[in-house]
């Protein structure tokens, strides 16, 4: 018999390894099914590697080396895959990590709402069936400037929506300079073709005049629709045409005027540091017949995709049977309510809306928050890694403020001895991971993202990058 037959041969049973007294435990806590998948997987993997002819120790086939590794493995199973990270990016409205943080007191009503009975479609004045729609359409309304308001599941359900309602089988006219691509690869004339609408280009790709909106209507065209540049913007040579001149060749030719205006925008940032960007209520006081924005932008709110403006065209847009498609639940509703009764003191929501709160936090709060995290990482880890305090710009994210760096505050850490992809990796693989980013052959965490409870987090987490576990 050969080394890796009789390695083979010494591999405990799946029964041996179940009846373990550590197994046996956690089995008290954990699922059998998925206790027997994490035994059947460190055996396989052992397996695999004397069939490979890895050389393995007659320890490692032992249930002392194998015992470990089933009940790392039953941890890791056991995990949830959706679970929160830390964001030390410095994105603030960060898509990949979930966009907009919600705030505590919007949570505390989202979990009051869901696990509870509510009153979602039922109306407590008259005790007969009500629209879900009721609980944030006054509020909006009041926001806005608007004469009514619907909630769908996110902006491009929204523009879908809006377009498939007002312009189905007819003509949308859009400058071709804001032919966008937005998040996740769609792209603004994908949409309007699902809409089941045509799409009539006007202008070049850096200027458009009025004139070209005023040569394509024909008595096909049912719409102009304008649309917000939201991740970019144009320099140079440019030129389009102004909101308030859209809203008067609108008129003349009698078509309603939509814009898409992304990011959802309702105070002047520009009071704030930060860059002036068009609101909602600008866009309803000059006239735009139908405005569409996202909930988790600059909102600050939960996925979702608002649609504001004229009575008739919103009553036209809910009775098409797309909307029930993208209708939006009772926790989405719960969260964007609370979001929006914030908004109604715009000082107040700059301080409680998480996303706000972040995009104008103060220099002074950024430099003592990264000072605090640096000292808290060299107690646990010493000299292991060079750890500095230094300045350097944040992002918005979220297709929102584009080109506009923050300037911040962020803990930088690096090592000659460790590559820095090893330290993000190490970070990453934290729990709960620590999402930071890299820069200079430096790892960076950036303050404006962390809160004060993730502090103790991430220090951990640096201790356990560095091996001294505690």
């Amino acid at each position: 018999m050969n080394q890796g037959n009789k390695k083979l041969r010494n591999l405990p049973a799946v029964e041996t390894v179940l009846n373990a007294p550590d197994i046996q435990q956690a089995l008290k806590e954990t699922p059998r099914w998925l206790v027997l998948d994490a035994i059947r997987t460190a055996l396989d993997q052992i397996r695999e590697k004397i069939l490979s002819g890895v050389p393995i120790s007659d320890e490692e086939t032992g249930l002392d080396r194998i015992i470990p590794l089933v009940l790392e493995s039953v941890k890791a199973l056991g995990r949830n895959h959706l679970r929160p990270v830390i964001n030390a990016t410095g994105v603030v409205i960060h898509t990949n990590l979930g966009r907009s943080v919600l705030s505590r007191e919007t949570m505390s009503h989202v979990t009051e709402v869901s696990s509870r009975y509510s009153n979602l479609e039922y109306d407590l004045v008259t005790g007969n069936r009500g629209s879900r729609y009721s609980h944030v359409e006054e509020i909006l309304c009041r926001l806005s400037g608007s004469e009514s308001a619907l909630v769908v599941n996110n902006n491009a359900g929204a523009v879908l929506l809006a377009l498939n309602t007002l312009a189905e089988d007819k003509e949308v006219i859009v400058s071709r300079g804001q032919l966008v691509e937005i998040g996740g690869s769609f792209r603004i004339p994908d949409v309007i073709k699902k809409s089941g609408c045509t799409l009539i280009e006007v202008g070049t790709t850096n200027k458009t005049h009025p004139r070209d909106y005023r040569n394509a209507v024909t008595p096909q065209t049912a719409c102009l629709l304008r649309v917000h540049l939201s991740n970019f913007e144009m320099k140079g040579f440019v030129l389009e045409v102004s909101r308030k001149e859209l809203v008067q060749i609108a008129r003349e030719s009698d078509l309603p005027l939509v814009e898409d205006l992304g990011s959802g925008n309702l105070i002047d940032l520009s009071t704030y540091g930060l860059r002036k960007e068009p609101t909602v209520q600008e866009a309803i006081e000059e006239g735009v017949d139908l405005v569409t924005f996202s909930g988790d932008k600059l909102l600050g709110g939960p996925q979702a995709g608002i649609l504001v403006g004229k009575k008739t065209i919103l009553d036209r847009i809910k009775k098409n049977p797309l909307t029930r498609a993208l209708r939006v639940d009772k926790m989405t509703l719960a969260a964007l309510e609370i979001t929006l009764r914030e908004w109604m003191d715009p000082e107040q929501a700059l301080k409680r809306i998480p996303a706000l709160r972040m995009l104008t936090l103060s220099s002074a709060e950024l430099k003592l928050r990264a000072e605090k995290l640096s000292e808290m990482i060299r107690s646990r880890i010493g000299e292991a890694l060079v750890v500095e305090v230094e300045q350097d710009l944040s992002q918005v994210g979220g297709g929102a403020l584009p080109e506009t760096p923050l300037p911040t505050w962020v803990v930088s850490l690096y090592s000659a001895k460790i590559p820095v992809n090893t330290l993000e990796r190490c970070f990453r693989s934290a729990d709960p991971p620590v999402i930071g980013r890299i820069s200079k052959d430096r790892f960076i965490l950036d303050a404006r993202t962390i809160y004060d409870h993730d502090l103790e987090e991430i220090a951990l987490a640096a201790e356990q990058a560095m091996g001294f576990r505690t």
